[in-house]
């Protein structure tokens, strides 16, 4: 479960991220390497280096010490006074008092022969061999070295304190430590220059897909100031292909849907020529007959809208289309347009002070996306039960351009179906999608293109087109195109 949740944590966190921290582990690790290295060698070093110095002046002294020893005098001034020392010497001679035991002459009783270890001692007298050793004493680092001085004379041993070099390696320690952290920051900014650098390709590739996307397919990664680079040029050049063989789908796919729609024209027109000359002589032909006449004119409808809608799709797919905007008194036109949509009343409401506003706009774009609405209305939910026009005021908060943002005009077309689930309210937008009824068929329901040409033409506007459900609290959804807010007298402005 830990590695789990381990895993899944690592997951969480993005690329630059994850390369920052790969970047600050590795300088953390290798300082801390180099730091734990250069704080042992330097110890060793040390150490052997005060080892042989201390050795060294200690074979000397002893071999000056060994032709005094035996005289009458053996006291330390006498013993000392005349050799090199940085330590405290001290000298154990075997048998001078008769008792077998060796006479002790220190120069400082601190530091006299009972704090050497025994194992020391024992070592030089019996093996008759130098040793050295180092041990602590009441906390503190002590270096002892002992050399023997011939059979008879005993032995000379030297104490030296190394809380010197302890001191050393404890400031360079923490010296080292501060080096480390350092290091580790240092790494850690690096990774997170270097991530930029190395993620900005894959920015520019997401930007360029996300164009795409939108339906810009003229866009290719070949004019990024990236694209010459070797490790890159597979990228660049498999990405541009894929791109261009795309591109060359979807052309090749609205040549064919406009060519086939212009095709079906000719024999829809003969078809409705001819359905309109059998529904003239209905009332002569027998009942079964009539319904037959009656199923044929229904789905001929719903067959030309098809084609009358694909060749629409054709002409957006292949940008063959262009605003042709007129002003447009907007309310009083919505009112005019909804009484033609529809035979049963269906109530306009707006804000008084919209009654007399004249707007800039493409009038028979705008008039398509309304029909859309109602007519999706009418087939869903049983009809449209009011048509709102408000003027939006954009939120200061929320607009991140330097520009500052368009108030907007919205048109909601309201009804009282079952709404639009959520996760439904985006797919419905898309070509040949119908929600949650795609499987059903039925000559009163669309293919799926009208609320993809609503869509189509809000975005030509600079517009959108958005579903949800009734804000009142009444079960039914809310059909809203949203267009820039350009008055009659600022159009010469904006579009100069």
């Amino acid at each position: 479960m830990s590695e789990e949740r381990r895993s899944s944590f690592v997951g969480q966190l993005g690329l630059r991220a994850r390369l920052t921290a790969t970047f600050m582990l590795g300088a953390g690790l290798v300082a801390a390497f180099l730091s734990v290295s250069s704080v042992g060698l330097s110890r060793s070093n040390l150490l052997d280096q005060r080892e042989r110095l201390v050795t060294d002046r200690s074979v000397i002294n002893a071999a000056t010490l060994s032709a005094k020893i035996g005289s009458d005098n053996t006291d330390a001034q006498t013993l000392f006074g005349s050799l090199s020392l940085a330590g405290s010497p001290s000298v154990l001679i075997e048998n001078q008092d008769g008792t077998g035991e060796p006479l002790s002459v220190s120069l400082d009783p601190q530091y006299g022969p009972s704090v050497l270890p025994q194992a020391m001692v024992t070592q030089v007298f019996e093996k008759n061999t130098p040793a050295i050793m180092r041990f602590r004493h009441e906390d503190e680092l002590l270096l002892a070295v002992g050399v023997p001085m011939g059979s008879g004379k005993g032995a000379y041993f030297e104490i030296n304190q190394i809380n010197d070099i302890e001191r050393s390696i404890k400031s360079l320690a923490v010296t080292l430590i501060g080096v480390s952290a350092a290091a580790t920051t240092l790494g850690g900014l690096l990774g997170f220059f270097s991530s930029r650098r190395l993620l900005r390709p894959l920015a520019e590739v997401s930007q360029v897909a996300e164009a795409i996307a939108l339906g810009k397919l003229d866009v290719r990664l070949a004019n990024a100031e990236w694209s010459d680079d070797p490790d890159l040029q597979q990228l660049v050049s498999s990405f541009d292909e894929m791109v261009s063989a795309l591109q060359t789908r979807i052309d090749r796919d609205a040549r064919f849907a406009s060519d086939v729609s212009h095709e079906l024209r000719s024999p829809l027109t003969t078809f409705s020529a001819s359905i309109e000359v059998l529904t003239n002589a209905r009332e002569e032909m027998p009942d079964r007959a009539q319904i037959a006449l009656d199923l044929l004119s229904s789905d001929m409808e719903r067959f030309t809208q098809l084609v009358e809608d694909l060749l629409e799709i054709s002409r957006f797919d292949a940008g063959a289309v262009r605003l042709e905007t007129d002003e447009m008194l907007v309310v009083e036109s919505i009112r005019m347009a909804v009484k033609t949509l529809s035979p049963d009343p269906i109530p306009v409401v707006a804000d008084p002070d919209l009654e007399d506003l004249i707007i800039k706009c493409d009038k028979r774009r705008l008039m398509r996306i309304l029909a859309n609405f109602v007519d999706n209305a009418h087939k869903y939910a049983g009809g449209a039960t009011s048509v709102t026009v408000e003027r939006h005021q954009p939120d200061p908060s929320e607009n991140l351009a330097e520009e500052p943002a368009l108030e907007t005009i919205r048109i909601a077309v309201e009804d009282e179906g079952d709404g639009v689930p959520e996760s439904e309210r985006e797919r419905i937008f898309d070509r040949f999608s119908r929600g949650g009824l795609g499987g059903r068929r039925g000559s009163d329901l669309g293919v799926g293109l009208g609320l993809a040409l609503a869509a189509e033409h809000a975005r030509l506007q600079g517009g959108s087109v958005w579903a949800e459900n009734r804000t009142d609290g009444t079960p039914g959804a809310r059909f809203i195109v949203e267009l820039p807010l350009i008055e009659a007298d600022e159009f010469e402005g904006e579009f100069a």
